[in-house]
Order: C-alpha cells, then structure tokens, then sequence
C-alpha cells in the first residue's frame, strides 16, 4: 500500500487520525503519518501535509497532496526529492514525536 513513487516525488503515505501525538515512521505496510486532528473539513490532510514535510527536512511549501483526500492512503508530491533521499530520511525519523 505505502510506497515511494519511483523517479516522480510522490509519497503514499497511510494517515491515521486522532492520534495521540504526531508522528511519521515506517511500519511493515509501509510510511505511517499519525496526525492529532479529526479528519474534518481537510484538518487530518493538511496536519499530515506539514509532519511529512518536517520529517523530510523540506519546507512545508514543497509538499503537495497529490490525491487521496478522503482516504486513509493519500499521496504527496514532495518537490526536489528522490527516492532513496526520501527513505533514507525517514527512516533517520522512524519512532520520533513531532509538534502539532
């Protein structure tokens, strides 16, 4: 399901809302974005959005939903990225809390 796109800077990423802290990490289906927020009115997306451009190390201008509003499975274009850049990046973030 979560899987980089190669050569493209698109990232699958699996949100689950109401989480009790934000975090971005791996698990064995893959990129995992917890998010605080409900999902309503885009407030889950856009808090995802930001987390996932933290924990990249990229401003929050340079990652886009691409699709995916109303899943659980969304995909960000994340700009001037490449994919094993990316892993690698998260990896490095894999366990760790972020602010909201």
């Amino acid at each position: 399901m979560a899987m980089l796109h190669r050569g493209m800077g698109l990232v699958t990423v699996r949100v689950v809302p109401r989480a009790g802290r934000v975090s971005v990490g791996l698990d064995d289906r893959g990129i995992v974005v917890r998010v605080r927020a409900a999902p309503e009115s885009g407030r889950a997306t856009e808090q995802a959005r930001r987390a996932l451009a933290e924990a990249l190390g990229v401003p929050g201008s340079a990652v886009a939903l691409h699709r995916g509003n109303r899943s659980r499975a969304r995909v960000f274009e994340v700009a001037g990225l490449r994919q094993p850049e990316a892993e690698m990046r998260l990896r490095a973030t894999e366990g760790d809390s972020l602010p909201p």
